[in-house]
């Protein structure tokens, strides 16, 4: 290169590192510019930002709940209006827990599921609408509420029924569920046999007490309410086979109620969980989630313990009110000392099984 060219190209890269540093001085300050616009949009949201849409659950549980959820959705309504300024409401469906189970696999598009049994919320499960691993998902492995069975006997007690092995008695009319469409009278059952094995009894026995009862029931009613009213309005049987819980809400609408909890009995457990694949089709888990939460706080509980069920929270169980109320029982045996739900549906309700055999032997 000739010695006088040189400054010209010096001049030459000056003017364009000028040239660069301008334009990214210029690009700079637009950057900061739309950074300043966005941050003050998101400090002061439009009043459409800062309006949450309306929600709505669904939740399908069983019939003797319902009692109980009519009083516990208002308070979890307004609790949420309160500190999140979004108005929730609820669609509900009450019926027998086989029932509900069958029209939620079937379509039903629930959002939450609270039923009589963990054998139902497992029937959800394998149907693909539920996620595994929903035990842990709430508290107290998700079993929200809980009761024992009762015998129910008319006023004066005429039958002298007082135990479990009263009801195989001859001249004995009881009344009780199907166990094929309801969950409250498949744990009848299971109360009922828990008995005769935690007496003493072999497997023959059982078999052979279970079948006695079961010959004394002139009507099998499709869920424990329609149990409840056959006994007490249409004044059939003598004994009624029922959860505590139904029997205590009957006394708090004042109806006299003659009954018994035998001390040989069962814990009758009964799970909420969340329909995961409705939940994320309907875009509600926050809220959904938040009232499967609700659901067993020390004011939900003490809901469930006003109608009879026995509370799962330990705070509200002690309490004078409900001590006294709910006493313990001497024996009480779980399901899973039969070898669990998958071992006694195959056993005792499957098509063909314990259940059906005894049925088909009446006819």
């Amino acid at each position: 290169m000739s010695w006088w060219q040189r400054p010209r190209l010096r001049i030459k890269s000056v003017k364009s590192f000028l040239s660069l540093f301008l334009a990214g001085a210029f690009l700079s300050v637009a950057l900061a510019a739309c950074s300043s616009g966005n941050e003050s949009n998101t400090q002061n949201p439009t009043s459409t930002d800062a309006k949450k849409k309306d929600v709505e659950i669904t939740l399908v549980s069983f019939a003797v709940t319902k009692t109980a959820h009519e009083a516990i959705i208002p308070k979890f309504v307004e609790k949420w209006q309160k500190e999140h300024g979004q108005k929730v409401t609820f669609k509900q469906s009450y019926g027998g827990s086989g029932s509900q189970t069958r029209a939620v696999i079937d379509g039903l598009e629930a959002d939450i599921v609270h039923l009589a049994l963990a054998l139902d919320t497992q029937k959800i499960e394998k149907a693909g609408l539920i996620q595994p691993g929903w035990e842990k998902e709430a508290p107290n492995n998700a079993i929200v509420s809980k009761s024992v069975a009762a015998l129910v006997t008319r006023e004066g007690n005429p039958k002298g029924i007082k135990t479990w092995a009263d009801l195989a008695k001859d001249g004995v009319k009881v009344i009780t569920a199907d166990p094929k469409t309801s969950g409250v009278a498949r744990w009848n059952f299971v109360a009922l046999w828990n008995s005769a094995i935690k007496t003493g009894g072999d497997e023959a026995k059982a078999i052979e007490f279970v079948t006695k009862v079961y010959n004394n029931v002139p009507i099998l009613t499709r869920d424990a309410r329609e149990a409840t009213d056959a006994f007490f309005k249409q004044s059939q049987g003598d004994a009624l086979i029922n959860y505590e819980n139904e029997i205590v809400l009957a006394q708090e609408k004042g109806v006299k109620v003659n009954y018994v909890v035998p001390d040989v009995n069962v814990s009758i457990d009964n799970p909420v969980a969340i329909v995961d694949k409705n939940v994320d089709k309907h875009g509600n888990r926050e809220v959904v989630e938040a009232f499967v939460q609700y659901l067993f706080t020390p004011e939900a509980q003490t809901e469930f313990a006003k109608v009879g069920f026995r509370p799962v929270d330990e705070t509200v169980a002690k309490t004078k009110e409900f001590a006294d109320k709910y006493p313990p029982v001497k024996t009480l045996g779980t399901v899973e000392d039969l070898g669990g739900w998958d071992t006694v549906q195959k056993k005792f309700f499957d098509d063909g099984a314990l259940f059906d055999q005894i049925q088909a032997k009446k006819r």
